[in-house]
C-alpha cells in the first residue's frame, strides 16, 4: 500500500492521464446509456391463454383450464398457478421462482402444451409474459376538435373515418421510427361488409347459409395462372375476379333454382357496416380512436418518445383541419422528471458536502482537492455502469445520489490526515505520504465493510431484489472508484507544491522560453484559483462559522465526556440499552407496507358493472364519472376506455363490455395531496351510481397485485358466494377498507339451448348440424375478405342481426333450410333463458373467490392483521377456507429475505473487520454501532411519519455498512497507539480526540448529502426518500453514540497484550 502512495506522488502525469482517460471514456458511456424509469425487471410470469368461441365460464373451465393446469403445473420451478376462465377464453398464469430463466420456463411450457388434446374448436394455446416494460410508452387520442362538431357527417361515418386514418397512416408512420415495436389502435368503428339473409327466403328456395358464404368465397378469386410463352413473348395469366364494389357483390350468382339464377340482393341484404365493438375510447368526453406506442425491449424510452413526438408535430400540420392527436399519456416524461431530479438531488448534495468540508477545515485547497473525488468518481461510475449494463433509471440514479455522500469519506479521512500532519510540522511531500500510509488500512477495511452490505442483496428474492440490484451495483462502483481516487488522486494532488516545478535542482542553465511560457500559464491558474479561493471565502464564510462554532464546542466537551464516560463504563451501557429497548417499542406503531406508491399525478378508477350489460350502458356510467371528474379544477385530461381495448400485455385483466377503465391526468406540479382530494370527490359521485363496482389505483410500476387480496377457496359456487358476501359486508362496516371488490357476482345471461334429441332423429337432423347451423345463424362465418383502397375487409354472412335482435328470432331459426317443410329451433330444442357464472378463478388448481380492496388510511400490516380478524369471524361450511393475500403476502415473503440479507450482511462485515484487526474480538466491539445506528433510524422513520417498507429496509442493510466505518477508523487509531506502548485508557483518549473532526465531517457529508433525497422533492421521491430518512436518522444518532459507547465497550472487552511492540517502543 505504502509503494501505491509512493507511485501516486512520484508519477504525477501518470495518475492525472489516468484520471483524464477515466472521465473521457464515462462521458462517452453517459451518452450511450439506456434511460428506463425502472431496471430490467423480469417478471417470473407466463400466461397460457386459450380461447373457444362462444364457451360459457363452465364449459371453458373443464374443456380448457383444467387440462391445462394438470399439464403445466408439474413443472420446474413454478411456484403457484393461478386461473380465470371467462366467457370464450382461459387464462392460466405460472408463477415462477425469481431467478427463474423465462426463455427455458417458456420452452418447458410450450412443451407441454404440444402434447396436451384440446377440443378442436379451441384455439392454439398462446403463451404470453407480463413485463412492466410492456405497458404502451405513449397513449396518443385521435379525435375530432371541439369546434367541428356541427360536421354533417353522421356519427358512424366520423368514427369509421378516424379509425382509417389511424390504421392507414398515423400507425404505419409511428411503426417506422427507431425504436417502436407496435401501435396498437383500438375505438373507433372498423369497416366491415355486412350480408344479412332472410331465412324464409332461403327456407324457400332450399338453400343453406354455408351455401351463401361459399359462393361468395368461390366468387372473389384473384389467381396466379403461371406463364404462357407466344413465340418470343411471355405472359403472366391472371384470374381477376375480385369484386371492385358493393354493387358487384349483390349481382353475385348464389344459386341456380329451377334454372333461374338466384343472386344476392334477392336473398340477403348487403351493407357497408362496422364490427362488433370491443371498446368505445373517450378523450375529455369526444369518441377517439386510441393509438397505444409500445418501444422495443432494450430501447431508451425517452428517445423513442421524443422521436414519436417529432414525428407527431409534422403529423398534426397535414392533418384535416378538423381532427388533432392529443398525448394522452407519455411515460417519458415522468423519467425525464425523476432523473433531473435525482441528479439535482446528486449535484445538491455534492455541493452541500463541499460546505461541510470547507466549514470544517476552511482551507480551499483541501476542500477544491475534495472536491475533485466527486465528479471522478461518479464518472468512473458510469463507465463501470456502461461495461455492466446497468442502466440509467431512478434506482442506479438513487445509488449514485446515496454514494455522493459516502464518496468523499474516505478522500476526507485521508486528506484530514494529511492536514493534520502538516499542522505538526512534516513537509508536503512527507505528510501526503505518511499521512495516506497511516489512515490506508482503515480506509480500505470501512470501504470493503461497505461494499460486503451490498453483496447480500443478490439473495433477497421478490421485487425486491430485481429492483435494488441495479442499485446495489452503482454504489459499489462508486465505492471502488472512490478508495481508488483516495489512495492516488488525493495523494497526488495534495503533494503539489512539495517540489520546484520549473527548474531541475540539477539544473544550472536559466529556463528556456517554452518553461517559461509554461510556468507563466500556470502563474494564472494560480491567479485564478486565487480568486476561487476569495470566492469559497465570501460565499461559505456564514456556513463555515456555524462548523467551525459547532466543531468547537463540541471539541472542547467531547474530552470531559469521554474521560466521564470511561469512568462510569456500566452507566453508559445501561443507558445505551435503555435508549435502544425504548426505540424499539416504537417499531409495531410504524406501520408497515411493501413498497410505498409511486405519486404520477394521474390514476385510474376500473368500473364494473352487473354481467351482461351492454358496452352502451358501460359508457354510459363511464361518461358519469367523467362528467364529475370534469368539474374538478386540478383535473387536467381525462380518457376513458369501455370495454376490453386492445392490449398486447398479457395480465388476465378484468375483460369484457360491462368493465371499463377511466384514467385521470392533474395539472403539472400536482402532489399526492390532490390525488386524494380528487379520488374522494369522485368516489362521492361513483356511490350515487347504483350496481357500479369501482376501484381506484394508480399506474403500477412495481407489483400487479391489490394491496390486500382475501382469497376463499372451495369448490361449491354457491358456498363461496355466501362466504364471500359476508367477509365484504363487515369489510364494508369497517372505515379502514374502501374501494371493496369481489370476483363472485351475479352470474352472466345466457340463452340456453337444450336439444330434444329424439325429436332431431324423428325430423332426420342430427344435434351437431343443428347447433353449427345456429352458430353460422347468429355469429356468423367469414365468407371472404374484400379489398377496398388497398385495405382488405372482412365480409360476413349471417342472419341475426346482434345488435338488434331478440330471444324470439332465436326460436325462430329455421334449422333446416335444404327441406320441403321447415322446422324452427323451438321444435327440436327447449330455449330458456338463465344465469351462469361471470368467471371462475383458481389458484393452485383449486376455485377461489378473490376480494380485492383499498387501504381508506392506516398501514397495510395493520390492515392485513384486520382482514384476518373479519376472516375467523365469518362461519365457513366444510370445505371453504380463506387467507389473507396480495401485497401483505408478498411484504412477508419480502420482510423475511431482507432479515436474512441484514444477517449475512453483518456477518460480512465481521470478516472483513477480523481479517483487518487480527482479531475476533474488536470487530464484535465496532458490530455495538449496528444496534445504535438502528435507534436512529427508527426515531427518524417515526417523526417524519415514514412506514417501514422495503425501500427503508434496504436503507437499514446499508447502514450496517456505513456506521461502522467511524468505529473502523477510532478502533485502528487506539491499536495503532497501542502498539507505540500507550496505556489503554489514555490511547483512546488520544484516538478519540484526534479522530473526532474526521468522524464529523464524514457523517455530516454523508447525511446532509443524502438531506435532499430525504427531504423529497420531484417525482418518484416516494421510492427514494425512506432509504435516505433511514440512512440519515440512523448515522446521525450512531455517530454521536459512536464516540461515547464504542470506546466504553473497547475498554471493557479488549484483553489484547502489545508486549512485543511496547518493548519496541
Amino acid at each position: 500500500m505504502r509503494r501505491l502512495i509512493e507511485i501516486a506522488t512520484e508519477r504525477r502525469v501518470t495518475i492525472v492521464m489516468m484520471m483524464v482517460a477515466i472521465v473521457l471514456f464515462g462521458m462517452v458511456s453517459l451518452s450511450r446509456l439506456k434511460l428506463n424509469l425502472l431496471p430490467d425487471i423480469s417478471h417470473p410470469t407466463v400466461t397460457v391463454r386459450t380461447e373457444l368461441t362462444g364457451a360459457a365460464p363452465v364449459e371453458v373451465e373443464n374443456l380448457l383450464t383444467k387440462p391445462i393446469e394438470e399439464a403445466v403445473g408439474v413443472i420446474r420451478n413454478v411456484r403457484l398457478v393461478r386461473s380465470v376462465s371467462r366467457s370464450g377464453q382461459s387464462d392460466v398464469t405460472l408463477e415462477f421462482l425469481w431467478g427463474t430463466d423465462m426463455d427455458i420456463a417458456g420452452v418447458d411450457v410450450r412443451e407441454k402444451l404440444d402434447i396436451l388434446t384440446l377440443p378442436l374448436e379451441a384455439s392454439r394455446p398462446l403463451l404470453l409474459r407480463f413485463d412492466p416494460s410492456s405497458e404502451p410508452i405513449m397513449r396518443l387520442g385521435l379525435l375530432y376538435k371541439e369546434d367541428a362538431a356541427g360536421n354533417q357527417d353522421s356519427a358512424e361515418a366520423r368514427l369509421k373515418s378516424l379509425r382509417r386514418l389511424a390504421e392507414d397512416r398515423i400507425k404505419t408512420d409511428l411503426e417506422a421510427e427507431e425504436g417502436t415495436a407496435a401501435v396498437k389502435v383500438s375505438g373507433g368503428l372498423e369497416d366491415e361488409i355486412e350480408i344479412r339473409v332472410d331465412q324464409q327466403k332461403l327456407s324457400q328456395l332450399g338453400i343453406g347459409i354455408d351455401q351463401i358464404a361459399a359462393r361468395i368465397r368461390a366468387e372473389n378469386v384473384n389467381l396466379s395462372g403461371g406463364r404462357l410463352e407466344d413465340g418470343d413473348q411471355r405472359f403472366l395469366v391472371r384470374t381477376l375476379n375480385e369484386f371492385k364494389t358493393v354493387d358487384e357483390m349483390r349481382d353475385a350468382i348464389v344459386a341456380y333454382v329451377a334454372g333461374r339464377p338466384v343472386y344476392l340482393r334477392d336473398v340477403a341484404t348487403v351493407e357497408r357496416g362496422y364490427k362488433d365493438r370491443e371498446a368505445i375510447t373517450r378523450v375529455r368526453g369526444r369518441e377517439s380512436v386510441e393509438l397505444a406506442v409500445y418501444k422495443e425491449g432494450d430501447a431508451n424510452t425517452v428517445q423513442v418518445a421524443n422521436r414519436i413526438s417529432a414525428r407527431l408535430t409534422a403529423l398534426n400540420e397535414s392533418l384535416p383541419d378538423e381532427i388533432e392527436v392529443i398525448t394522452i399519456y407519455d411515460q417519458s416524461k415522468f423519467i425525464s422528471s425523476s432523473v433531473s431530479d435525482v441528479r439535482n438531488a446528486a449535484i445538491l448534495g455534492g455541493i452541500i458536502a463541499i460546505i461541510v468540508l470547507y466549514g470544517f477545515l476552511s482551507d480551499s485547497r483541501a476542500t477544491t482537492i475534495t472536491g475533485i473525488a466527486i465528479p471522478v468518481s461518479v464518472i468512473g461510475t458510469v463507465l463501470l455502469m456502461y461495461v455492466n449494463d446497468v442502466s440509467l433509471n431512478i434506482m442506479s440514479l438513487g445509488g449514485i445520489a446515496l454514494a455522493v455522500g459516502m464518496l468523499v469519506d474516505n478522500s476526507i479521512v485521508v486528506l484530514e490526515n494529511i492536514v493534520r500532519k502538516k499542522e505538526s510540522g512534516e513537509g508536503i511531500l512527507e505528510s501526503a505520504r505518511n499521512g495516506t500510509s497511516e489512515v490506508a488500512g482503515a480506509v480500505v477495511a470501512a470501504t470493503l465493510t461497505t461494499i460486503a452490505v451490498f453483496f447480500p442483496m443478490v439473495f433477497i428474492s421478490g421485487i425486491a431484489g430485481q429492483l435494488f440490484r441495479d442499485q446495489a451495483l452503482t454504489v459499489t462502483f462508486a465505492l471502488v472508484f472512490s478508495l481508488i481516487v483516495a489512495l492516488t488522486l488525493i495523494p497526488m494532488l495534495a503533494s503539489l507544491g512539495g517540489s520546484r516545478r520549473y527548474v531541475h535542482d540539477n539544473e544550472e542553465s536559466a529556463p528556456n522560453w517554452f518553461t517559461r511560457g509554461a510556468g507563466f500559464v500556470v502563474r494564472m491558474f494560480g491567479f485564478v484559483f486565487a480568486g476561487i479561493k476569495w470566492l469559497f471565502w465570501l460565499i461559505l464564510w456564514v456556513p463555515s462559522r456555524i462548523l467551525q462554532g459547532l466543531y468547537g464546542a463540541i471539541a472542547a466537551v467531547y474530552p470531559t465526556l469521554l474521560r466521564w464516560s470511561l469512568h462510569h463504563r456500566l452507566a453508559v451501557l445501561a443507558a445505551a440499552i435503555a435508549i435502544f429497548a425504548s426505540t424499539m417499542s416504537l417499531i409495531p406503531r410504524l406501520g408497515t407496507e411493501l413498497i410505498p406508491q409511486l405519486s404520477q399525478g394521474e390514476f385510474n378508477v376500473d368500473l364494473r358493472l352487473a354481467p351482461g350489460a351492454p358496452l352502451a350502458e358501460t359508457d354510459r356510467a363511464i361518461q358519469a364519472a367523467q362528467r364529475a371528474a370534469a368539474g374538478i379544477s386540478a383535473v387536467a385530461l381525462d380518457y376513458s376506455v369501455a370495454g376490453t381495448g386492445n392490449r398486447l400485455d398479457a395480465n388476465p385483466v378484468d375483460a369484457g363490455d360491462n368493465t371499463g377503465t377511466l384514467s385521470i391526468a392533474l395539472q403539472p406540479g400536482s402532489g399526492r395531496a390532490e390525488e386524494n382530494a380528487t379520488m374522494d370527490a369522485m368516489r362521492a359521485e361513483l356511490a350515487r351510481m347504483p350496481g357500479v363496482q369501482y376501484e381506484f389505483s394508480r399506474p403500477a410500476l412495481m407489483s400487479f397485485a391489490s394491496p390486500l387480496q382475501i382469497e376463499i377457496s372451495g369448490y361449491d359456487l354457491d358456498g363461496l358466494a355466501r362466504v364471500s358476501g359476508m367477509v365484504v359486508q363487515q369489510m364494508s362496516d369497517s372505515d379502514r377498507f374502501t374501494d371493496i371488490k369481489t370476483t363472485v357476482e351475479r352470474g352472466n345471461p345466457e340463452i340456453q339451448i337444450v336439444f330434444d334429441q329424439e325429436r332431431a332423429a324423428k325430423l332426420g337432423l342430427a344435434v351437431r348440424d343443428i347447433a353449427d347451423r345456429v352458430v353460422a345463424n347468429v355469429r356468423g362465418e367469414l365468407a371472404t375478405r374484400y379489398t377496398w383502397r388497398d385495405k382488405k375487409i372482412d365480409v360476413l354472412v349471417r342472419s341475426v342481426d346482434t345488435r338488434k335482435s331478440s330471444i324470439e328470432e332465436i326460436r325462430r331459426l329455421i334449422v333446416n333450410p335444404a327441406s320441403d317443410r321447415p322446422v324452427s329451433l323451438d321444435a327440436v330444442a327447449e330455449i330458456s333463458v338463465s344465469q351462469g357464472p361471470a368467471e371462475i378463478r383458481r389458484v393452485a388448481q383449486e376455485r377461489v373467490a378473490i376480494i380485492t380492496t383499498n387501504l381508506a388510511f392506516g398501514d397495510l400490516g395493520a390492515a392485513a392483521v384486520e382482514a384476518g380478524a373479519i376472516l375467523n369471524r365469518v362461519p365457513m361450511a366444510e370445505g371453504i377456507s380463506a387467507i389473507v393475500s396480495g401485497q401483505s403476502e408478498e411484504m412477508q415473503e419480502s420482510f423475511q429475505s431482507m432479515q436474512f440479507a441484514l444477517a449475512l450482511a453483518i456477518f460480512l462485515v465481521y470478516l472483513v473487520m477480523a481479517s483487518q484487526f487480527e482479531s475476533l474480538i474488536h470487530p464484535f466491539v465496532i458490530l455495538f454501532t449496528i444496534p445504535l445506528a438502528l435507534v436512529g433510524a427508527v426515531l427518524a422513520l417515526f417523526v417524519t411519519g415514514t412506514t417501514i417498507n422495503i425501500v427503508a429496509l434496504i436503507g437499514v442493510i446499508m447502514l450496517a455498512g456505513i456506521v461502522v466505518n467511524n468505529a473502523i477508523v477510532l478502533v485502528d487509531l487506539i491499536n495503532q497507539l497501542r502498539a507505540q506502548g500507550k496505556d489503554r485508557l489514555d490511547a483512546i483518549m488520544e484516538a478519540g480526540v484526534a479522530r473526532l473532526r474526521p468522524i464529523l465531517m464524514t457523517s455530516l457529508t454523508t447525511a446532509l448529502g443524502l438531506l435532499p433525497m430525504a427531504i423529497g422533492f420531484g417525482e418518484g421521491a416516494e421510492v427514494r426518500a425512506p432509504m435516505a430518512i433511514t440512512v440519515i436518522g440512523g448515522l446521525l444518532v450512531s455517530t454521536f453514540l459512536t464516540l461515547v459507547v464504542i470506546p466504553v465497550v473497547y475498554s471493557l472487552m479488549d484483553r489484547k497484550k502489545w508486549q512485543v511492540a511496547s518493548q519496541a517502543a
